[in-house]
């Protein structure tokens, strides 16, 4: 397909597109002659997820065009290169391991870990934004008086590893590791967002069906 199509069938406008072109987030077109290039199905993929990333996610190019690096990085396994792509994105701040809170959160965080059994996750402590950003959430929660640790946790990873598993069975419909990675990142930025909202809508249903409308 021409830019001219490939502006018509992703919604983006032809400027958007040369400009992400220039940025090194989409990759050149096949040159047909000086003036005109040819592009395919898989440009009009990662255009839609450029797209999202930048529109919804509202992530800055720079880190759009590192995340995507690491999409295109065959040197990796897929575990290492969804991993790396995923802890690109924006994560919550780092703890402050002098806190005593952050201490005690990172033991509430490997109790959880050792009760679930989840021993490749404990092998990722040391590089995992997610693992430091459940840190940070157990220290706040605990620093306002509230008891939140492994007891409370585990029963919620028990439904994230459930949901992780029917992630990871909708990637493995995808033919190649560039797309799989690419679907896990709309996941990230859309999935998890729509997560929130069924959450939040389960618990207007359930305090609505346990204690009426009063």
């Amino acid at each position: 397909m021409r830019l001219a199509e490939l502006s018509r069938r992703s919604g983006v406008s032809t400027a958007t597109i040369k400009y992400y072109l220039r940025e090194g987030l989409l990759a050149p077109g096949r040159q047909i002659n000086t003036t005109t290039a040819e592009y395919d199905e898989g440009h009009l993929r990662r255009l839609r997820l450029v797209r999202a990333m930048i529109q919804v996610g509202q992530i800055p190019v720079a880190t759009v065009r590192e995340v995507l690096g690491h999409v295109d990085d065959d040197s990796l396994g897929r575990t290492i290169r969804l991993g790396a792509a995923l802890w690109t994105l924006p994560q919550l701040p780092e703890p402050d391991e002098d806190d005593e809170y952050v201490r005690a959160a990172h033991r509430e965080v490997a109790a959880l870990l050792n009760r679930l059994g989840w021993e490749n996750a404990k092998q990722l402590t040391t590089i995992s934004p997610s693992y430091r950003s459940l840190v940070v959430a157990v220290a706040a929660f605990r620093r306002l008086g509230y008891d939140w640790g492994a007891e409370q946790l585990a029963p919620y990873a028990e439904l994230m590893h459930r949901t992780a598993a029917l992630d990871l069975d909708s990637l493995e419909t995808y033919p190649s590791d560039a797309e799989r990675v690419e679907f896990a990142l709309l996941g990230a930025i859309l999935h998890e967002p729509a997560l929130r909202a069924l959450h939040r809508l389960a618990q207007e249903e359930e305090s609505a069906r346990r204690y009426g409308y009063e």
